[in-house]
């Protein structure tokens, strides 16, 4: 099994936390794991995105042209990567943000309203959080509650927003586990 993902907004929409949660828990169920972070020329408001590869045997390249899933959380991220979805993939459209359809039938696509849940619950920043909740409700592989560890420890010495984030993460899994796309 190999999983690549590409995750794609602009600095502060929180992609390099979605890609670094996917990694550092696919590591703790003793699964390769790479995590190739890219950064614009400036960190907040500048492009940033970051390739995950996880697999159970060893990983030849943390890059790749064609990717299994992509999650896209800007218009210009959109633009730029819904393209380089395999046959089979999935796109997962921050659709707060996004207006655009896809239009081929040869991937999932999957429209998650992020900003509007992240509100909901309290908090616009943890827009990322929703997203990676319904990321992982499409993954049995990936178990829930090792992922919510890895929140907290990713979210270390920033103890005020860690009940913020489990609970917009829990949204996204609500969200797709109730079909809604």
């Amino acid at each position: 099994m190999e999983r690549s993902l590409l995750v794609a907004g602009f600095g502060g929409q929180g992609v390099m936390l979605i890609g670094k949660n996917i990694g550092y828990t696919a590591s703790k169920k003793d699964l390769n794991a790479t995590f190739f972070p890219a950064y614009g020329a400036e960190m907040r408001g500048g492009t940033a995105n970051c390739s995950v590869v996880v697999s159970d045997s060893k990983i030849c390249s943390p890059v790749k042209q064609e990717l299994d899933e992509i999650i896209v959380m800007n218009d210009l991220s959109y633009e730029k990567f819904a393209g380089r979805v395999k046959k089979g993939g999935a796109l997962y459209i921050n659709s707060s943000l996004i207006e655009a359809k896809y239009e081929g039938d040869d991937i999932t696509t999957y429209y998650v309203p992020v900003a509007d849940i992240a509100r909901k619950v309290g908090n616009p920043l943890v827009a990322n959080m929703v997203m990676l909740g319904a990321y992982v409700a499409n993954h049995e592989d990936i178990d829930v509650e090792s992922m919510k560890e890895t929140i907290k420890e990713n979210l270390h010495g920033k103890e005020n927003l860690i009940d913020v984030n489990i609970k917009a993460f829990e949204e996204g899994i609500n969200l797709m586990k109730g079909g809604t796309q």
